[in-house]
């Protein structure tokens, strides 16, 4: 059953809906979870990898994890700010006979398991910016670096592949990116959501240096993370002209950043325990 909130542009699925439940008793056949250590002041670095028969995930966020789980894209999160404040290095075995395509169905189990999180799903018109290229094309230095294969429901089901990500007191590297991880990076420190619209295929090496200061307040602007209602609730960001020295920064690659509204699909994290149950 649905219920629409008329001029909200809301659809909420119903409280009983089977959403946010693991689809399946996949489970990983041991998993160890452990809080990350802090990094330097400026910095920060994840990493999610691993082989065929196992993950190893480093300095990652709930959000992060909740990413390659129900195969969505940063934007499409929303929740507590610990989903993305915390940080852990998981690592976990799978059993005999599965693969890593199996990998986001046991991710799920793992995150209701060990941190009883709950979830459920809304649609709402979101203010974004669509990443475009420009009026003489994209400007992209080609990555030795290759993405994943497309999983079995989209390009997020890949996850992050072999991509490699630093940001460090503005200076942005990204190494074997596609488009919709520039655009999952950009999310994170804008005050919208960036949807992938460029039609860009592949994996590239890009670098960009932003002025931190004008970033941060382009954050308080939005406001995304804080607990409570999903983005958006309280009214879209403010439009008007892009500024700022991030969307300089994006143009030199040939790229563009144009505000849009869209009608955009979440995944809620209504609760949950901070730190996960003993491994």
């Amino acid at each position: 059953m649905k219920a629409t909130a008329v001029g909200l542009g809301l659809t909420l699925l119903s409280a009983c809906a089977a959403f946010g439940q693991p689809a399946s008793n996949l489970r990983f056949e041991v998993a160890s979870i452990k809080p990350a250590d802090p990094q330097e002041m400026g910095k920060f670095m994840i990493g999610m990898g691993g082989d065929p028969g196992r993950i190893t995930y480093t300095g990652v966020s709930l959000k992060n994890v909740l990413m390659r789980a129900y195969r969505v894209r940063v934007y499409q999160i929303a929740g507590p700010s610990w989903i993305d404040n915390e940080r852990f290095n998981i690592s976990a075995k799978l059993p005999e006979g599965t693969t890593q395509d199996q990998v986001p169905e046991m991710l799920q189990n793992l995150l209701a398991d060990r941190f009883k999180l709950t979830l459920h799903r809304e649609t709402r018109d979101q203010s974004v910016y669509a990443l475009i290229t420009g009026k003489n094309g994209p400007r992209l230095q080609k990555s030795e670096i290759q993405p994943p294969p497309p999983g079995p429901n989209g390009p997020a089901g890949g996850g992050r592949g072999g991509t490699r990500m630093m940001i460090a007191n503005g200076h942005i590297e990204a190494r074997g990116a596609t488009m919709p991880v520039l655009c999952d990076m950009l999310s994170n420190l804008l005050d919208r959501p960036v949807v992938d619209k460029t039609g860009v295929e592949g994996a590239y090496d890009i670098t960009l240096d932003v002025s931190m200061d004008e970033l941060a307040g382009m954050k308080k602007m939005g406001g995304r993370m804080g607990p409570g209602p999903a983005p958006g609730a309280a009214g879209p960001a403010p439009e008007g002209e892009a500024g700022g020295s991030i969307f300089t920064a994006i143009q030199a690659l040939g790229l563009k950043l144009d505000s849009r509204k869209l009608p955009i699909d979440y995944i809620v994290v209504d609760g949950g325990e901070k730190q996960p149950t003993e491994n």
